[in-house]
């Protein structure tokens, strides 16, 4: 049986649509039974109350469990706040995790980071997602991370956050130049390799994947393709990285879901980039294009 964490969230919600779709049940660790039910099928998942945070949980949680898809992650658009913050839910949800799975026998751990994880300053989103990590890599038990570039899909926070941006503001602001270079991944393609990876768990295990979309895109580059697919023309303004930064902590101090944080920033400083060929060498497919996606799908 299959536990998946972060089950509510953007690719928990997509990696539970297609296990059911698959005909399988799985089990889904939840913080709202009530809540979950109105975003996941209720009838055809086994919905468990708890969290990664709260160890006391967890045992139930993962009874009878053989591979745990690890999603529950605070990410880097949403703002730390008292009892919500990158260390307690990266660092101490998954080893809170780790302990309960080797207590209860589950054999495997998938965890879903992303491109760019690095050793970084102690509290940071970076090193709360490195030190993740490293804890999986020597838990002992069977392991298989996957790292990511930017997602798309409907609903994909990065992407969404860049639309209302388009939407309600009178300008785009090109954060250092808009040179920072992203692979978009739609979400989808995400969930295929997660269950490549769940089916062939000899060849994949113990092994790091780094995955990105089969095209690279300039942080510029990424907003003319969503002003053209929201029909939309906006000038595009340079906005030197040390001067969003600031404005990035006085949002976060002032506004409780603010458009830009100061771990998204972190985004900007390295380009979130793979290999093009990454998902068909590793996994046998060609991933969707973005823009083209964008162009027959809409956002």
């Amino acid at each position: 049986m299959i536990l998946i964490t972060g089950a509510t969230g953007f690719i928990g919600q997509h990696m539970v649509a297609r296990l059911v779709a698959q005909g399988e049940r799985p089990r889904c660790l939840v913080r709202d039974v009530d809540k979950a039910a109105t975003i996941l099928p209720a009838d055809k998942v086994e919905l468990v109350q708890g969290a990664t945070t709260q160890p006391a949980t967890l045992e139930n949680a993962v009874r009878g469990i053989e591979t745990i898809v690890h999603a529950a992650f605070m990410t880097a658009d949403r703002k730390q706040s008292v009892g919500n913050h990158y260390e307690e839910t990266n660092v101490g949800g998954t080893s809170n995790l780790i302990l309960a799975a080797k207590a209860a026998g589950v054999k495997r751990i998938v965890e879903i980071s992303g491109l760019g994880t690095k050793p970084d300053k102690p509290g940071s989103y970076m090193q709360g997602r490195y030190l993740s990590e490293k804890m999986l890599i020597e838990s002992g038990l069977d392991w298989t991370i996957i790292r990511p570039s930017v997602l798309f899909g409907k609903g994909a926070p990065f992407i969404k956050g860049l639309v209302d941006l388009i939407q309600t503001a009178p300008v785009v602001p090109l954060i250092g130049g808009g040179k920072t270079q992203f692979q978009p991944i739609a979400v989808d393609d995400v969930v295929t390799v997660i269950l490549k990876v769940l089916e062939d768990p000899a060849r994949t295990n113990r092994k790091i994947f780094t995955i990105g979309g089969p095209e690279y895109y300039s942080f510029s580059q990424v907003f003319d393709v969503l002003l053209k697919a929201t029909h939309k023309s906006r000038p595009k303004v340079y906005a030197p990285t040390p001067l969003v930064g600031i404005g990035a902590a006085v949002m976060e101090a002032i506004l409780p879901k603010p458009p830009l944080t100061t771990a998204a920033m972190t985004l900007f400083s390295f380009n979130n980039t793979t290999d093009l060929d990454s998902v068909e060498r590793d996994f046998g497919f060609k991933p969707q294009s973005f823009k083209a996606s964008l162009e027959t799908q809409g956002i």
